[in-house]
């Protein structure tokens, strides 16, 4: 029996005894197996040279796989060294010129070296022996018996297996032949199938089988777990969609409308009483069909649906009637607002208008001025004397253009602009809108929302504004548009151009006190739960609060004060101290406590070298005080206080205007190449610039250089040209206000200003002459003070070394000047730690 097997052992051996040179195959893709029976499609013409040897020898050829699938002609580099024997089986030739083989793996072998043929490679190679199985202990029969069940638990997932190749693995017990049939059926990338080839151990190997196998059933159960839940989704969707098709059924057989139906119907409802335009309607009524075959689930029947309701409830047919009483809008107005004749006048005006033609479009007004002059709630009197509805929307800020004209319906949540949210908002198509802050817009890489509301603010094109949103038109010609602002200069110009600008100045003392009175005190009381029995404030204590607790050009500080007074008050009425409080001027600071604010200082009398000037500042109008001095020196001009560019040029052309009439003014020729004037304007920590400094600084210079002193109560205003003529300036009732409150009885101003003294209140007229100066001339003849001896004048060097002298005097010769000189600078002193002012323009 021995001797049988013996033989039979021989007679194998015999049959699978590989020779030690074979052609080598090239395979892309895969990696062939010992015992694995596997067809094969050649069609490059290296492969078929080797396969048509192999044929002509011994039918044997070694498979070895290449490294990168993409190579056309694979080199030796390019193959891995190890594969496998294979006997070609059966060869067929095809019609397009490739060849079919069917090959079974033998054995493994390693290419040793690689020899060049005419056409393909030859391989000398050794073969692989694997390691002697070990004894079949425990552990290798548990590995193999764990390999099976995870093998088998892979297929009940899903693993696409041959149920052949199942029976097989059943029967095999040897772990190497176990573990290479698995890997030649698993499926695996090049590299994991190359590796485990190469391993000789076998139990090595099918170790790295049973990790395979654990990774490829983890996948599996996730990947059958989001099937099934993909599946639930998609069975739940398809129940839900025949249960309501059969209750729509059964609810058609018994009369009942469904949910759905209801929904159609309430928008048919809706966009008939809506009175769209035929446009729009259609719109809408194309919309409301692709509802109606849509699920109502759907994203975008949600889309759609909103949409609609937009559509719906926008006023586009909607209006108030305006209230077309002349009398009882001017009432209105009167009742909220003090003084703004102007503004109230324009809107008496549109009225008017309105009531002798029916259609007209609404106006655009902008309103510009400082802060807490009332602009936003003279909209909201507006509104309420037309009767109308009044919607308020800020744009500081604002950088999107979409927040004008609204999102594409294509993003997700979106909405229509902020006009056609505030159209909605007030349920009519001819609200007062009132578009706050609109020198605070932005721009950024969005867009530019200035642009955007060329569109809105123009009266001949906004009868057909196109939301994004809405991609229908809406008529805003009814809608009556006021914005507002501090400042023109950002304002874009063609957005200007669109609007019709009304000026808000600041309120006056007067005008403070009265609104005061009228207004702010009643409300304060009010909102603090006291009457006018308890709290008595008297004039002077508002003027009291208005001059040296507030600086500004409105009154929303002055209502603040007021609130912070009725506050203390409350307090010691609630604590039972007393019952009736008289506020006056003497006992203002218990409650309010020091003065914030202290004004400028008056003059106490006539002096050379330093003029009155009157400056314009965003909290009113205000004074200056320009110096020059003059000193031995090389004909330099120094320039100290804060000057702005503008004020720099304007004391450089004053200089030279003087010069170019130093004849006339009794100056010698060579006096300015002697001398160094300095020009200061106090206080120094407040930066000071505009353009209409000019003939104050022109007074100080020639009144330096001539020694006449300038009158103290004489105030001016004016840009000066190198040829002596007064240029005109803005903010004259602010200039003039302040002249007031400094007692000045004369003012100075151009010529061309001559119109706007009809702007002034009579209070501030009466008592104070105005000067109309067309030329320096008439300039230096009303500042300076007439002296007896007018011949007299500093005209040589000596006099101007002397006067130099005098001015720059020490305590012994000057005790008197020295000691006016302390209480300037100890006034300056105090103007620079109690104001804190914004930027002035002169």
């Amino acid at each position: 029996m021995n001797e049988i097997d013996k033989k039979n052992n021989e007679d194998k051996d015999k049959e699978i005894e590989i020779p030690g040179t074979l052609p080598v195959l090239p395979v892309r893709d895969i990696v062939v197996f010992p015992y694995m029976i596997i067809p094969l499609f050649v069609g490059r013409e290296v492969s078929i040279k080797a396969i048509d040897h192999s044929l002509n020898t011994n039918r044997m050829i070694l498979l070895l796989s290449q490294k990168d699938i993409n190579v056309e002609s694979p080199e030796p580099n390019d193959l891995y060294s190890v594969g496998t024997v294979c006997m070609i089986m059966r060869m067929l030739k095809l019609p397009d010129g490739r060849v079919k083989i069917l090959v079974q793996g033998l054995n493994k072998a390693r290419a040793v070296k690689f020899l060049q043929q005419e056409l393909f490679y030859m391989a000398e190679i050794e073969k692989m022996v694997e390691s002697k199985s070990q004894e079949m202990t425990l552990e290798n029969e548990a590995l193999i018996r764990n390999v099976k069940e995870q093998l088998d638990k892979a297929v009940s997932l899903g693993k696409t297996i041959l149920p052949d190749i199942m029976v097989v693995t059943e029967h095999i017990d040897d772990p190497g032949k176990l573990s290479d049939l698995i890997a030649s059926n698993l499926g695996l990338k090049t590299d994991q199938s190359q590796e485990i080839l190469e391993m000789s151990d076998p139990i090595k190997r099918l170790k790295r089988i049973n990790e395979i196998l654990t990774r490829e059933i983890q996948l599996l159960t996730i990947q059958q777990k989001i099937q099934t839940e993909a599946r639930g989704e998609i069975d739940k969707t398809q129940r839900e969609y025949f249960l309501r098709e059969q209750l729509k059924a059964i609810q058609k057989e018994l009369g009942d409308i469904d949910e759905r139906t209801e929904e159609i119907r309430e928008f048919k409802k809706k966009i008939e009483d809506a009175q769209m335009p035929e446009k729009v309607m259609k719109e809408a009524e194309k919309q409301l069909r692709r509802l109606e075959k849509m699920h109502p689930d759907s994203a975008e029947a949600g889309t759609i649906r909103t949409y609609l309701e937009w559509l719906t409830e926008i006023p586009w047919s909607k209006s108030t009637k305006d209230q077309l009483d002349i009398k009882a809008a001017d009432k209105v107005l009167n009742e909220d607002h003090y003084d703004l004749e102007k503004v109230k006048e324009r809107i008496l005006e549109y009225l008017s208008v309105r009531k002798l033609k029916e259609k007209m479009k609404g106006p655009i007004l902008c309103f510009i001025g400082p802060p807490g002059v009332g602009k936003t709630s003279l909209g909201r009197s507006i509104a309420k004397a037309l009767g109308r509805e009044f919607v308020r929307m800020s744009l500081g800020g604002v950088r999107d253009e979409a927040e004008i004209r609204g999102h594409r319906r294509t993003y997700v949540g979106a909405l229509p602009g902020r006009v056609i949210q505030g159209i909605k908002q007030a349920g009519t198509n001819n609200p007062v809108v009132m578009l706050d802050e609109i020198d605070k817009i932005g721009m950024d890489f969005r867009g530019d929302p200035s642009s955007a509301l060329l569109e809105v603010l123009d009266p001949e094109q906004n009868n057909s504004f196109v939301d994004h949103y809405l991609a229908v038109p809406f008529d805003l010609s009814k809608v009556m548009f006021i914005t507002t602002g501090n400042l023109t200069d950002t304002i874009p110009g063609a957005l200007k151009d669109r609007m019709e600008i009304l000026y808000l100045s600041g309120y006056t003392e007067e005008e403070k006190l009265h609104i005061a009175r009228i207004y702010l005190i009643p409300k304060q009381l009010d909102e603090h739960g006291i009457n006018s029995k308890i709290l008595k404030i008297s004039d002077s204590a508002v003027r009291q609060i208005i001059s040296y607790y507030t600086r500004e050009a409105g009154v929303r500080n002055l209502e603040r004060e007021i609130a912070n007074l009725c506050r203390k008050v409350a307090r010691h009425v609630a604590e039972e101290k007393a019952k009736k409080f008289n506020i006056t001027a003497n006992n203002l600071h218990k409650y309010l406590g020091i003065p914030k604010y202290l004004p400028e200082e008056e003059m106490k009398k006539n002096e050379i070298g330093v003029a009155t000037g009157l400056a314009w500042t965003e909290a009113g109008g205000d004074v200056i005080y320009v110096e020059a001095t003059i000193m031995k020196g090389k004909g330099n001009l120094t320039l100290t206080g804060q000057l702005g560019d503008v004020m720099k040029e304007s004391a450089q052309a004053a200089l030279s205007y003087v010069r170019s009439k130093s004849k006339e003014l009794g100056i010698s020729d060579d006096t300015f190449s002697k001398i160094d004037l300095h020009i200061h304007v106090p206080a120094g920590a407040i930066p000071k610039d505009g353009p209409s400094a000019g003939i104050t600084m022109a007074s100080s210079i020639a009144s330096a250089l001539t020694g006449r002193a300038i009158r103290r109560d004489v105030a001016m205003t004016g840009e000066v040209t190198l040829r002596g003529r007064v240029l005109p300036i803005g903010g004259l009732k602010e200039k003039a206000l302040a002249a007031k409150r400094m007692g000045m009885k004369t003012v100075i101003i151009p010529h061309r200003n001559k119109k706007d003294l009809d702007d002034l209140p009579k209070y501030v007229k009466e008592g104070m002459n105005f000067v109309l100066a067309e030329s320096m001339d008439d300039v230096l003849e009303a500042v300076f003070v007439k002296k007896e001896n007018p011949a007299k004048t500093v005209n040589s060097k000596a006099e101007i070394a002397a006067k130099s002298t005098s001015d720059r005097s020490d305590s012994k010769k000057g005790s008197k000047i020295k000691t006016s000189k302390l209480k300037n600078a100890a006034s300056s002193n105090r103007r620079v730690k109690a104001s804190k002012r914004s930027k002035g323009k002169v």
